[in-house]
């Protein structure tokens, strides 16, 4: 048998072109359709920088205002799919997002449509409604009532208001803008490759966002936020830190918020959130949650050579956890910011569609003989 030579989780395989975004690792660059990250995660707002990636360019102010209108109009979900929540309450957020996201399937009338402006139309709705499930969830599994969509809120600002019962300020709410602006979308992850599988065998677009949502959930992909916080309450106290990564160094035991999968420099998306940690924590009266993380990062730098770098993640927990969001929802906080992206990315793989359906190289026998169960020894 020919030698086939292997290319093990992918790695370096180019599947396809894309227009949407591009990851550049050596030197931690991040650009959405032509634009760094730096500026839109300054100067554009979520609805903005969806509209740019759903339509490959930035709208005029009257293309902004209807698409921005159109996401206000779709946060609402079903009565049905809140009963659902409810009897599902005590599951993971993950997978209580997943199985709603699916159960909107049903309420639409033509969700077999897979034409580019069926797939953008649903989509957009998919987008606004992934808060609202998130949120309710939250609040049922709390003994709260779901509160309902403020449509005089933006996307983030309403996202924590249902989440948290209140109003947020106008700093908190571009906080939680920029942190869904530079989670929005990064090249061929694990969980948009996912979904871009699932799209290129012409499913629908609920069946290829569930297939992504499912696919973040895991530890090795959009579960980092929540284990950097975790080490920061183990920490403590700033005094704490250099032992405690010297114990971890000694147990070969990994430190949550560093190192990435293509990334070989900082991750461009931390420093947006590394300021706004610093100024919720003092905000929040917390400043040591900021100081230790600080601290962290400190000791860590060394290791850039070897480019282990901090991530977006690093930053992220600790602004989720100053807002007093509980930590099993920082991957659904992740997952809200998302979605579409997805959207993107089918809507890319449907423009030019191929079945993915890579090879796997069969090592084991070929040539057993069948032997009846009673003669088996």
């Amino acid at each position: 048998m020919a030698e086939v030579e292997l290319k093990r989780g992918l790695r370096d395989v180019y599947f396809d072109n894309t227009e949407s975004s591009n990851v550049i690792g050596d030197i931690g660059r991040l650009i959405y359709r032509g634009y760094d990250i730096h500026d839109l995660a300054e100067k554009s707002t979520f609805e903005e920088t969806v509209y740019l990636m759903m339509h490959g360019q930035l709208p005029t102010q009257a293309e902004l205002d209807a698409f921005d209108s159109t996401m206000r109009s779709s946060r609402a979900i079903p009565q049905e799919v809140i009963d659902i929540i409810t009897s599902i309450k005590q599951g993971h957020p993950m997978d209580v997002l997943r199985t709603a996201l699916s159960a909107l399937s049903s309420f639409e009338p033509d969700v077999d449509d897979v034409s580019h402006e069926g797939t953008l139309r649903k989509g957009i709705k998919i987008a606004a409604q992934a808060p609202t499930i998130v949120a309710a969830h939250h609040r049922i599994r709390s003994g709260d009532k779901p509160l309902d969509p403020d449509p005089s809120l933006n996307h983030a600002g309403n996202f924590l208001y249902m989440l948290l019962g209140e109003k947020p300020d106008e700093d908190t709410s571009r906080l939680m803008d920029k942190d869904l602006i530079v989670h929005l979308d990064h090249g061929s992850n694990a969980s948009s490759f996912a979904a871009r599988v699932t799209a290129s065998t012409l499913a629908d677009i609920h069946g290829a966002v569930v297939t992504g949502v499912s696919t973040l959930k895991g530890p090795l992909h959009g579960g980092a936020a929540e284990g950097v916080m975790k080490m920061a309450l183990e920490i403590g106290e700033e005094g704490n830190v250099e032992a405690y990564l010297a114990g971890k160094r000694e147990r070969r035991e990994r430190i949550m918020g560093f190192g990435h999968a293509v990334y070989r420099a900082e991750d461009p998306r931390a420093r947006h959130l590394r300021e706004g940690s610093r100024e919720l924590a003092n905000k929040k009266g917390q400043p040591h949650w900021f100081e230790i993380l600080s601290k962290v990062e400190e000791h860590m730098r060394p290791y850039a050579e070897r480019g282990i770098c901090v991530n977006v993640d690093f930053w992220s927990g600790s602004v989720y956890y100053l807002l007093g969001i509980p930590e099993d929802l920082f991957i659904s906080i992740f997952a809200v910011a998302r979605v579409p992206g997805y959207v993107v990315q089918v809507l890319e793989q449907q423009d030019k569609n191929i079945l993915l359906r890579p090879l796997l190289n069969y090592v084991g026998p070929t040539d057993l003989e069948y032997v009846p169960i009673a003669n088996r020894g």
